[in-house]
């Protein structure tokens, strides 16, 4: 009942069908502007769906210059475990490393891989297309989100969240599962810590030691979001712009990057990109514990009308709208393939 009463009374944590209801009023108006509910996949052309549904992140990789993120192989569903781990081998990725759907929703599915056979487990389980790839040595996360108007030559840094993982601090005499459920964000986890660590879970913890249950940061997977939009500076955007630019007819998106300190981020160093996400990228410092549900909606609004307003543009220059049977039968699509995460 405390982790229920916790839930409503903190918007971070409502459904995402109920925090989006103002925004599709919003969305149904530019709709009717642009005359196609699909208006979205003009915003990135080169992204499939503009990175709104069913696009493949390999894809998306494979758009992006390899310096700046994990080598990353894609594994076809049913794929031996041999070949696999022949293709581990030979791209030269090592244990442990990074497990996640081609085509993903939110950080489900994603998992740390330390052995063979938890690869092998991943493998026979995974009814979907599926990446390996390096784990990235660094410590720290930003989400940056960038948008630009196809007739600028440069864009604009729009939103910055940092992140906090879900780290536990031991004192010496608890548990890591009394730990986890020391605070109401790690325990509304617990379920899926409980599957995954098992009797990990009752090791006692020296005092001050650390231990990281998810290494990523995923806001559904129990990270803690920072707004970190204080930290966009002239010296960051013109190196997101480097970046961005090289991406062929990209316009609007989050970067999901690791990095090991702000200054050498900001010089374009020690840093890697874990993602880019395209049209359905959410403006995530809206999930700063500090901010309002208004403050979401607003931008939220702000964002969704920069998507909007890139997609006609290109639209005039000759991309297409996507064509209503052929978004109906993508959205389709969509929704069987979160089903098989959402059950995996």
């Amino acid at each position: 009942m405390k982790l229920f009463i916790h839930k409503i009374s903190n918007w971070e944590y409502w459904p995402f069908q109920v925090l989006y209801v103002p925004i599709y009023f919003l969305w149904a108006y530019y709709a009717i502007k642009a005359r196609s509910i699909f208006f979205f996949n003009a915003s990135n052309p080169k992204i499939k769906n503009g990175g709104f549904m069913m696009e493949s992140k390999k894809q998306i990789y494979d758009l992006l210059p390899k310096k700046y993120y994990p080598k990353t192989i894609l594994i076809k569903e049913n794929t031996t475990l041999k070949k696999i781990v022949d293709l581990v081998v030979e791209k030269g990725i090592y244990f442990p490393l990074i497990a996640k759907p081609d085509i993903g929703l939110r950080g489900s599915g994603v998992k740390k891989i330390k052995t063979v056979s938890e690869l092998k487990e991943y493998a026979e389980k995974a009814n979907f297309d599926f990446l390996l790839q390096d784990l990235i040595p660094f410590q720290n996360e930003v989400g940056i989100f960038y948008v630009r108007h196809p007739l600028q030559k440069t864009g604009k840094i729009t939103g910055i969240v940092s992140k906090e993982f879900l780290i536990v601090k031991g004192d010496g005499k608890s548990t890591i599962e009394e730990l986890i459920k020391q605070t109401p964000r790690f325990k509304l986890q617990f379920d899926v810590l409980k599957e995954e660590y098992g009797d990990q879970l009752s090791h006692i913890l020296y005092k001050d030691e650390t231990f990281n249950l998810v290494p990523f940061g995923n806001h559904s997977r129990g990270a803690k979001f920072l707004d970190g939009s204080n930290l966009i500076t002239p010296k960051l955007t013109a190196m997101m712009n480097e970046i961005a630019t090289q991406i062929p007819e990209f316009y609007f998106g989050r970067f999901d990057i690791m990095y090991n300190t702000f200054e050498e981020l900001e010089r374009g160093e020690n840093f890697q990109i874990v993602e880019l996400n395209g049209a359905a990228s959410e403006p995530t410092h809206i999930y700063d514990p500090k901010h309002s549900v208004w403050f979401a909606w607003r931008e939220l609004a702000r964002h969704i009308t920069y998507m909007y307003e890139i997609s006609v543009e290109n639209h005039k220059m000759g991309v297409p709208y996507l064509d209503y049977k052929v978004g109906m039968r993508e959205y389709r699509l969509h929704l069987t393939q979160n089903n098989k995460i959402m059950n995996f």
